[in-house]
């Protein structure tokens, strides 16, 4: 697999100018980041995650900087069920007409643990989130992709996901299986040129999730989500486009 790294990039002003976004796990972290980032580029952002507390502070963060209002859904992926999924297809439909972009960003962790050990229960739990959500979602709110002129869906991957290391478990296995979505999707798309999918590792980050998984790591040592948000909007935007079905690293 040949994987392209994105450092570097730096947007244009309108690079989302008019687009409608969608970002899983918006709350914090680097949900938070593209969220506020793509809306400073023009785009109207749904806020998705399951703390309506977190997600109305980056409302608020948004609209003080005066970019575009963004809207919020306040969904747990882990419970979900397909009345949900339909609402949301319903809401944006209603609200929207269409959807221009997707970032899979919501995730777990699970156990750092071998797999001889690794607790049953929170392996579906790992794989539920951080897989069939993204599946789910993306199958969902296909029609209103295919409505946009220039669609981009992101999935977020990992370097654990591309080499099997010990202890990662589920967390790895999950990314293999979103690389791997991510590329059947792509060779689906093919024929469909306004719809593109890729997907992006955004590597060592000052998040909750890297010291869930290196306690002992010193975070001011990492970039933070804010200094590796330039790749999302990458793929999010025009300069992207018929580019697709290839993985990246943000550093």
């Amino acid at each position: 697999m040949e994987i392209e790294s994105l450092t570097g990039y730096q947007p244009p002003a309108d690079a989302l100018e008019g687009r409608v976004v969608l970002v899983t796990g918006a709350g914090a972290g680097i949900g938070r980041a593209v969220s506020v980032a793509s809306a400073a580029h023009g785009a109207t952002v749904v806020l998705m995650g399951r703390t309506q507390a977190n997600l109305e502070t980056v409302y608020d963060e948004i609209v003080s900087a005066g970019s575009p209002e963004p809207g919020i859904f306040v969904i747990d992926f882990e419970r979900a069920g397909p009345d949900q999924y339909t609402q949301i297809f319903e809401a944006l439909q209603a609200t929207y007409g269409r959807l221009d972009g997707i970032v899979h960003n919501a995730g777990i962790l699970g156990d750092r643990s071998p797999i001889e050990h690794y607790d049953v229960k929170t392996w579906h739990r790992v794989l539920h989130v951080n897989l069939t959500t993204p599946f789910l979602l993306t199958r969902t709110l296909m029609p209103l992709l295919r409505c946009s002129e220039d669609a981009s869906i992101i999935f977020t991957s990992s370097g654990v996901g591309r080499v099997g290391k010990p202890f990662w478990g589920a967390y790895a296995v999950s990314k293999f299986g979103t690389e791997s979505l991510m590329q059947v999707l792509a060779s689906e798309l093919e024929g469909s040129p306004n719809i593109r999918s890729n997907a992006l590792n955004p590597g060592a980050t000052r998040t909750a999730m890297r010291r869930q998984a290196y306690p002992g790591e010193d975070p001011d040592t990492l970039p933070s989500p804010d200094q590796i948000a330039p790749a999302y909007l990458y793929l999010l935007g025009p300069d992207s486009k018929g580019v697709n079905g290839r993985s990246f690293d943000a550093q």
